[in-house]
């Protein structure tokens, strides 16, 4: 196994350079053979599957519903399910920042190691057909016994056959076969002398192809299989961009669902202030009940919202850990990045432009066109004669010897040559595979057209989406910027601000901030896909993004202080007391 992944490593690292890969796919050490178990070879095997009857349900007793005390027992336990995603309090907790992430995919990512092993078998078969073609050594031993009956007296003799043989594939059809035939044979019941003979024999057989699989279609296999490890090396590459953008906007997903915990905690924490400043201007008389409710009603929704978004960062996190192969129960917490890559300056005729000279996929979809020119070359060709050359030369040992051993005597050559001509009577099953070699050549013209159709579009589109992601950006600090303000002048304001226009405005803000996340990671995002579509996305082998001439990228680690994510440290006001507070009556 050593010496088959030293070649496999030469034929993988030829193969990535000459298609200007980054890298090359590690070959893993071999895995060792399963046991033989009792259970890999059972025909029916065990099922666990139990009847309702043999099943235990427990319902969990929450308490009388509607009552405080359920309220807060739900809270306790999804404030214990965050603070078990962020991390808090977690012994073991590892942090991953862009690079690790980008690094960790790379190197033990399920999805990576998958696209590597497909690499890996690609090249496995074309070692496979080289060995076809190359010089293979045989050895056939054969021992028979076999006897002659004459008026019931029996004449038993053990024959030993020993061939040892290697056969050549030759370039443009036909094969060489070398044989060096050694057989000694016995009497067994004779005790005479000369009961034991010996001979040996040097063969050379040859069988070429004039017509009928001659020439270049002889080829084909070897062909194809070298063609098809330059087609995986340009997968394997795609496969690597695609990874990259992939799992840079899962980060980017989970940094956007952080940043989205910030600002409802940030909306909280106003919400509580407008709330305790309600209740003062109601005391005083200058506010309604309604006023104070309609407060608290919006600071309670607030809090479920920011349950739903601690919800949906443990799945987030729980999927990241999986495609990264990290144990699902291991404590994990990603470190914020601020990236800038600078727009890319463009045109929709230059982007389509670089995306049908240099997107791998189109190149392979344009070799695959040629794959099936080739088919329907070969298919023709299965329609002609068949018109063989074949000879052959022995040279045996000196047949007077009884033991002729290995001394070959030329005395004794004896040599043949013949021509076979097959004519074509019967050929409809060759011709109905030429039409369907046809066929899949039209197939073949039809997908390359629609799929170079698609790369233009979807590179023209790469471009816009930029431009759109910038637009909202600009729009979204734009709304930033005004609901803050807006939410000072309330603020100064507060006896004159109605408590809806308020909470309206709180609302605004929040979704104003979202929406500048959003945009940010869009527009990220949108610069990472336009490189991929147009083919100039350049990854290096650990796994991150590779600078163009004249592109700087910056990537800025920025700590999270997880435990105020989720510790639920935003008041000493309880849910409790913001659900129910005390019986007042209502204002006519």
């Amino acid at each position: 196994m050593e010496q088959i992944d030293r070649r496999l490593a030469k034929v993988l690292g030829e193969s990535s350079a000459r298609s200007n890969l980054t890298t090359s796919p590690r070959v893993a050490e071999p895995g060792s053979v399963p046991d033989r178990r009792s259970g890999l070879y059972e025909e029916t095997p065990a099922t666990s599957n139990p009847g309702a009857d043999e099943l235990q349900y427990e319902e969990l007793d929450r308490g009388e519903r509607g009552t405080p005390q359920v309220v807060e027992g739900l809270n306790t336990r999804l404030r214990n399910f965050a603070l078990t995603a962020g991390g808090i309090g977690a012994d073991n907790v590892l942090t991953i920042s862009l690079r690790d992430a980008l690094r960790m995919a790379q190197r033990q990512g399920r999805e990576y190691l998958s696209a590597e092993e497909e690499y890996i078998l690609t090249a496995i078969n074309l070692l496979i057909e080289q060995h076809r073609w190359g010089p293979r050594l045989f050895n056939d031993t054969t021992v028979g016994i076999s006897g002659d009956g004459d008026e019931g007296r029996f004449e038993n003799t053990v024959d030993v056959v020993n061939t040892l043989r290697v056969t050549q594939r030759l370039p443009y059809g036909g094969d060489v076969e070398a044989r060096w035939v050694w057989n000694a044979a016995e009497q067994l019941r004779s005790s005479v002398s000369g009961q034991y003979q010996q001979s040996s024999a040097l063969v050379l057989d040859a069988s070429i192809p004039l017509l009928r699989g001659a020439g270049m279609v002889a080829r084909e296999d070897r062909i194809q299989r070298e063609r098809d490890v330059v087609y995986a090396a340009r997968d394997f590459e795609d496969f690597r961009r695609e990874y990259f953008v992939s799992i840079a906007q899962d980060y980017f997903n989970l940094i956007q669902t952080v940043n989205g915990l910030q600002n409802r905690l940030l909306q909280i924490k106003s919400l509580e202030l407008f709330v305790d400043q309600q209740q003062a201007l109601y005391e005083a008389g200058r506010r309604t009940e309604f006023n104070v409710n309609e407060a608290r009603n919006d600071l309670i929704n607030a809090r479920s919202s920011l349950a739903s978004s601690r919800e949906q960062y443990t799945l987030q996190i729980d999927r990241f850990k999986v495609r990264l192969g990290i144990p699902i129960e291991r404590p994990v917490q990603v470190v914020g990045a601020r990236i800038e890559i600078a727009e890319p300056s463009t045109t929709i005729e230059a982007a389509t432009a670089s995306a049908l000279n240099y997107r791998l996929d189109l190149q392979n979809r344009r070799d695959q066109y040629a794959d099936s020119e080739r088919g329907v070359i070969n298919a023709r060709n299965n329609l002609l004669p068949d018109l063989d050359l074949s000879g052959g030369l022995r040279v045996p040992t000196d047949p007077d010897e009884r033991v002729g051993q290995f001394s070959l005597d030329p005395d004794e050559t004896s040599w043949d040559a013949a021509i076979t001509l097959s004519l074509p009577l019967d050929r409809r099953i060759e011709r109905l595979q030429l039409r369907q070699a046809l066929v899949r050549l039209e197939q073949s013209r039809r997908s390359l057209d629609e799929f170079t159709d698609n790369v233009v579009l979807e590179a023209r589109r790469r471009v816009r989406e930029i431009d759109l992601a910038r637009f909202r950006l600009e729009l979204a600090e734009a709304s930033v910027l005004i609901n803050e303000r807006r939410l000072e002048e309330q603020q100064l304001k507060a006896d004159e601000v109605d408590t809806r226009d308020r909470l309206n405005t709180e609302s605004a803000l929040l979704n104003a901030k979202n929406a500048r996340d959003q945009a940010l990671t869009d527009l990220r995002i949108a610069i990472l896909n336009y490189l991929e579509a147009i083919g100039q996305l350049r990854v290096s082998p650990e796994g991150t993004i590779d600078p163009l001439p004249g592109m700087e990228v910056t990537i800025e680690d920025i700590p999270i202080d997880f435990t105020a994510l989720f510790a639920d440290q935003i008041s000493d006001t309880s849910v409790e007391e913001e659900m129910y507070p005390d019986d007042t009556p209502f204002e006519e």
